[in-house]
This record gives structure tokens, C-alpha cells and sequence, in this order.
């Protein structure tokens, strides 16, 4: 009895391992899948193939059963092995599981050789198809450039008001103030059906630039105009060009960026095919090209840019460019073969004089010379000026401008600076409610900006001996001259001194030769009887002999002590004959004389011509000789010189 009871527990108990020890190797299956193909997968797998139930169970016949449709991919299978095919059936499952774990390493093993072979032999390529795909896409966009791009956008989004000088700058060319003569030989030149190039000439800040815009405009809505409505306005500054000796960069007349260089597209590097960049002049192809500060222009550009003026069209060449090529694009085959076009009438601006402009680029060009303004000019600007602002000037404003500046610019500058000084103390405001621009806030303006008075007014009125007033010019802008001398018998007969001082220049020491030699001829004296000091109050310079004719009235004045009308200014070379010289700047003259406010000018005959056609305030006398200037100098006193000669 015993030894049974012993027998059946030893069976129940090897029935027990052994059933433990497949349930081990099912948990063992069930995990190795999972690795396989995760456990998400695994538990989605199973319910497509009506496992999920089995694999579940506890039982261990339907769990075996439960792998054979996840391994087989079957759910067919519906019958469970017994518990003796267990074995057989663990075992034929092994065997799958190896097949197709050793499938799966091979498949893997050959994908990487695969993309390591593609990544050597077509990265390149792939290169260039993502950079298609993202120019397809609309460009190669990251956060970043999309942040900088918002950034853009938000700050076009903030404006402040416009500028003074917006708002003040003139809108059509009836505007422009004191260039009256000048606008219209601009638009003469402009709205013919043949227009030339030209030179503007004339001090800064006179509407230069402004004018010739304008014109364009203007002469857009002739008939017999050639630009077109659309015709463009291209300016640049003189001073910013400066031409590169190995041309690879040239933003007046273009250049050409060869493969080997950055600045070619990325498309064009690789077929090695140089890229022509056209210049400013074909921008302005149909329309203007202005150049502000001309004569600043680098030489060799003025002489590259006369050839363009020749041919209209710009040629561009290439060691690069082979014209056989048949990856050349057509609008570069064309630029290299044709060149780009540059038909365009070119103005200059300059503020120097026409004798330091280059003399082949002024032979090609007209010349337009605009005036200096006035003060009844300047006057005017700062009324519009103050039109335009809403602001009211208070009485004697204009004038105070006017005193200090002859540039339109700086005028209105001073007005708004005024009116800003207006807003800033709260000053008072006119009956209209509008800002009054008060006179002592126009001073502090002008004393915070260190302005000097533009042309100091002259004691215009009376007589006095040894002084007379000459006349000058700097660039466009004339001035007077105080010129004074005085005489004292020589202390030896024959042995005079005479002095003059030396900042004066040279062509000052050869007036008063002169001027002793025409002397002499006139009255007899010699001057080497007396001891004369000449001299130019202020220490300015005389750069021209024009200063002849006033060196001869002082030393004829300080001789014989006659006194000389000061409400006349004089200017002229004279000769040894006593004949009075034509001389430059008449109108330049002219107009630093109605500055200081002297009402009678004296010039040389031959200049009759180029007397301007100014308003009141001035009379201009020519006259061929010393004998005929001096009844306007001396009043009737030369008569003691004419009954000597008698």
C-alpha cells in the first residue's frame, strides 16, 4: 500500500515539473516576440489573428496554440496540440522563430550596406533634390530665418512721421525758388525729342538734385517726350564709386561674378559658367542716371562710363564664358554677346567750378548753372517753408534767416529746428492757434547750430580816403573786399616803401605794380616818392587780377587825398595802358555786393554780357577805362587829373 502511494506522488510530481518547465519555454516564446516586435504590436497581432484569447488562457495546450497563429500568421489553426505533441510543437516553433530571426538580421544587415552605399555614391545627389524640394516648397525656411522674418514685418509695421525735410522738400518744379532760369534750360534739355546730357552747376543746397527729379516728371507728360511713364530716376553719390582694378565688383557699370566666386549662383557654379551682374546704368536704361558731387567721380569710371555714353550698352567679358557651351543660360549668352543696354541721359551735379571737371566728360554734357539764392530767396523758402508746417513766423524771422544762410536746405532746417524749439517750451501760439516761431528762438537755433552771418552788411554811405570796396568770388559765392591804403612822403626823394600784406598773394603784389604804372601815367606822381601800405581787411586772399581797378582807386585816393564814395564796389584787371580787363564771376560779383548792401558795381565793359538780369537794388556800371570808373569813385575830383593831361 505504501509503495503505491509513493509511486503516484512521484508521477503527480514529475507531471508537475514537466508542466512548469513548458510553461517556461512558452513564457520564454511569448517574450522573445515581444522583443521582436513589441509588446503593442505582439497584443495588436494577436487580436487580428484571434489569438489574443489563447495567449491568455491557462491553458497550456490553447497558449501553444495561441503562438502557432502568431509565428505562422494563421488563424486557421484551431486545433490545440495534446499534451504529448507539446514537444514537437515547442520545437517546430523554435525552428520558425530561427528562420525568421536570421531572415530579419540579413534583411537589416543588407539595408545598411545599402544606405552606406548610397550615402557614398549619391549624397551629392541628394543634396541637390532636397534643395529642389525646398525651393518648390518656397525656400529653405527654419525657425530662425522665419523669426527674423516676423521681426522684419514688425518693424515695417512702426513708422514715425515724416521728416522736415520731406514734408518740406518741393513737390513740383514751380517750388523751386531762385532758379527760375536755370529750371527752364533744365526742361529745355529734357522734353525735347533729342535730350541731352548735362552738368548742373551751382552751390549745395539749391535743388539741385530736387529740380532734376522733378523735371523728369514734368517732361514724362510732354508729347514730344521720349521717357516713358515709367522711366526711371536712378541717383548715386560720386563720392561712393571707386572703380576696383580687378573688376569683380563695379555697382555703376556692372561686373561679372565667375564660378570661382561666391557671388555666382549655386546652379551656375557647378556648369562652371560665369554670371554677368548689370550696373546702375542699365537700371537706368529709359530713364536718368544722376550723380551727385560729379566731379568726385574716380577718373578711370569717368572714362569708362564716357564709353558707355558712346555705345549705350555696357560689354561684359569672361575668361569663363565659352559661347560652344550649351548649359550657358540665354539671358547670359545674350549679356555676353549683345552686352546689357544703357541708353539713358546722364545728369551731373557738382558744386565745383567747370574748369575742374574732367574736360572730356564736359565736353559730352551741356552745362546748367544754378544761382546763388538771394536773400529775398531765402526769404521766400522760409515763408513756404512754414506754410507747410502750419506754423506763423514772427515779423523780422525770414529776415534773420536770410542773414545767416544762402542754402535753401539749411533754411528750412532752421525753421523746423524753430519750430521744434516752439513745441519743446510751449511757447506761445499765434490768434489763429497755430505755433509762433518767435525771433529769439530762431537765434538759439542759430547760435546751437554756430552759425556766423552769411554776408555782414557795409558801411555803404559817405566818403573816406584810402578805402574803396573790391570784389571777389570762392566757388559760387561772391564777397566784397575792403581794400585800404595809405601814403607818407619817402624819407629820401626816389626811395619809397611799399607794403602790402603777403596773404594777399601774388597777383595782389602784381595789381599794385600795375596799379603804380597807371598811376604815374594818369597824374605824373611817382610812387617811389611816397611810402604806401595797402592792405586787404581781413586778411583775404586775391586769387585773380580782378583786383586792379580797386588797387589803383586807393592808391590814388591815399596819394592825393581825395575821398572815395562808399556806395560803390568795383571790380576789373587793369592794364598799363589804364584799359579795365574783363574778369570771371560777374554775376557771382554782383550778388555778394546786394548781400552787403552796396548799390552801385562797377565792371569792366567787355563783361556787359554777362551781367545777370537781377531784380532792384543794384546798378552796374561797365566802363573801358579807369578815367571813365573814376567820376563814380571820386565825384568830380578826377577833373584836377583830365586839366593836367589838358
Amino acid at each position: 500500500m505504501s509503495k503505491l502511494m509513493t509511486s503516484r506522488i512521484s508521477q503527480k510530481t514529475a507531471g508537475r515539473d514537466s508542466n512548469a518547465q513548458l510553461k517556461r519555454e512558452i513564457n520564454a516564446v511569448y517574450a522573445l516576440l515581444a522583443n521582436m516586435l513589441g509588446a503593442d504590436k505582439l497584443i495588436l497581432k494577436a487580436g487580428k489573428l484571434e489569438a489574443l484569447t489563447l495567449i491568455r488562457s491557462r491553458t497550456i495546450e490553447e497558449r501553444v496554440l495561441g503562438l502557432q497563429r502568431i509565428v505562422y500568421e494563421n488563424p486557421a489553426l484551431d486545433q490545440p496540440p495534446s499534451l504529448e505533441e507539446l514537444p514537437l510543437a515547442l520545437q517546430e516553433l523554435y525552428d520558425e522563430l530561427a528562420d525568421q530571426i536570421a531572415r530579419r538580421a540579413v534583411e537589416e544587415s543588407l539595408e545598411r550596406k545599402v544606405a552606406e552605399k548610397m550615402q557614398e555614391k549619391h549624397e551629392e545627389y541628394i543634396l541637390e533634390v532636397k534643395r529642389q524640394l525646398i525651393k518648390e516648397q518656397g525656400g529653405s525656411e527654419n525657425p530662425q530665418t522665419l523669426k527674423k522674418y516676423a521681426r522684419l514685418e514688425k518693424m515695417r509695421s512702426v513708422k514715425l512721421n515724416s521728416s522736415a525735410m520731406e514734408i518740406l522738400r518741393p513737390a513740383v518744379l514751380s517750388e523751386i525758388v531762385g532758379q527760375e532760369a536755370a529750371v527752364q534750360a533744365l526742361m529745355a534739355k529734357l522734353a525735347s525729342p533729342y535730350p541731352q546730357h548735362m552738368i548742373i552747376y551751382g552751390p549745395p543746397g539749391v535743388g539741385k538734385t530736387t529740380a532734376a527729379r522733378l523735371a523728369l516728371e514734368a517732361a514724362k507728360s510732354m508729347r514730344q517726350s521720349v521717357f516713358a511713364a515709367q522711366a526711371p530716376f536712378v541717383e548715386v553719390d560720386g563720392t561712393t564709386l571707386r572703380w576696383d582694378p580687378r573688376e569683380t565688383t563695379n555697382p555703376l557699370l556692372g561686373s561679372v561674378h565667375d564660378p570661382i566666386y561666391q557671388g555666382a549662383k549655386r546652379d551656375l557654379v557647378d556648369g562652371g559658367v560665369p554670371e554677368p551682374k548689370p550696373g546702375l546704368v542699365t537700371e537706368a536704361h529709359g530713364g536718368i542716371l544722376f550723380i551727385d558731387e560729379i566731379g568726385e567721380l574716380d577718373i578711370h569710371l569717368q572714362s569708362k562710363l564716357l564709353k558707355v555714353l558712346e555705345d549705350k550698352k555696357v560689354q561684359f567679358d569672361s575668361a569663363y564664358y565659352d559661347p560652344s557651351d550649351s548649359h550657358v543660360p540665354q539671358y547670359i549668352r545674350k549679356l555676353f554677346d549683345e552686352g546689357a543696354p544703357a541708353d539713358f541721359v546722364l545728369i551731373g551735379a557738382t558744386t565745383r567750378l567747370p574748369e575742374d571737371i574732367n574736360p572730356a566728360l564736359r565736353s559730352r554734357c551741356t552745362a546748367v548753372f544754378f544761382e546763388p539764392l538771394t536773400p529775398a530767396d531765402v526769404e521766400k523758402i522760409v515763408t513756404e517753408a512754414a506754410q507747410k508746417l502750419k506754423v506763423q513766423l514772427a515779423d523780422g524771422v525770414a529776415r534773420i534767416i536770410s542773414d545767416y544762410t544762402t542754402e535753401g536746405r539749411q533754411a528750412v532746417n532752421l525753421v523746423a529746428d524753430a519750430f521744434g524749439l516752439a513745441l519743446l517750451r510751449k511757447a506761445h501760439t499765434a490768434e489763429n492757434g497755430a505755433v509762433l516761431i518767435e525771433r529769439e528762438l530762431v537765434l538759439e537755433s542759430l547760435r546751437a547750430g554756430r552759425y556766423i552771418s552769411n554776408a555782414p552788411q557795409k558801411n555803404a554811405a559817405g566818403e573816406l580816403s584810402g578805402k574803396v570796396f573790391g570784389l571777389g568770388v570762392s566757388g559760387y559765392l561772391g564777397g566784397v573786399l575792403e581794400i585800404e591804403a595809405v601814403a607818407f612822403p619817402a624819407r629820401q626823394q626816389g626811395k619809397g616803401v611799399l607794403r602790402f600784406n603777403e596773404t594777399a598773394g601774388s597777383m595782389a603784389r602784381d595789381s599794385v605794380f600795375n596799379a603804380a604804372a597807371v598811376i604815374r601815367r594818369l597824374t605824373g606822381d611817382d610812387l617811389q616818392n611816397f611810402d604806401l601800405h595797402v592792405n586787404v581787411i581781413g586778411g583775404g586772399r586775391i586769387d585773380g587780377p580782378s583786383a586792379g581797378l580797386a588797387v589803383v582807386v586807393a592808391l590814388l585816393s591815399a596819394i592825393k587825398g581825395w575821398p572815395v564814395a562808399q556806395q560803390v564796389a568795383v571790380t576789373g584787371e587793369v592794364s598799363l595802358q589804364g584799359h579795365v580787363r574783363p574778369v570771371g564771376g560777374i554775376s557771382e560779383k554782383i550778388y555778394g555786393a546786394r548781400l552787403a548792401g552796396i548799390p552801385i558795381v562797377i565792371v569792366p565793359l567787355e563783361n556787359k554780357d554777362n551781367i545777370p538780369a537781377l531784380p532792384g537794388g543794384v546798378t552796374v556800371v561797365p566802363v573801358a577805362t579807369v578815367d571813365e570808373a573814376l567820376p563814380y569813385l571820386f565825384g568830380g575830383r578826377e577833373k584836377e587829373i583830365a586839366g593836367r593831361e589838358a
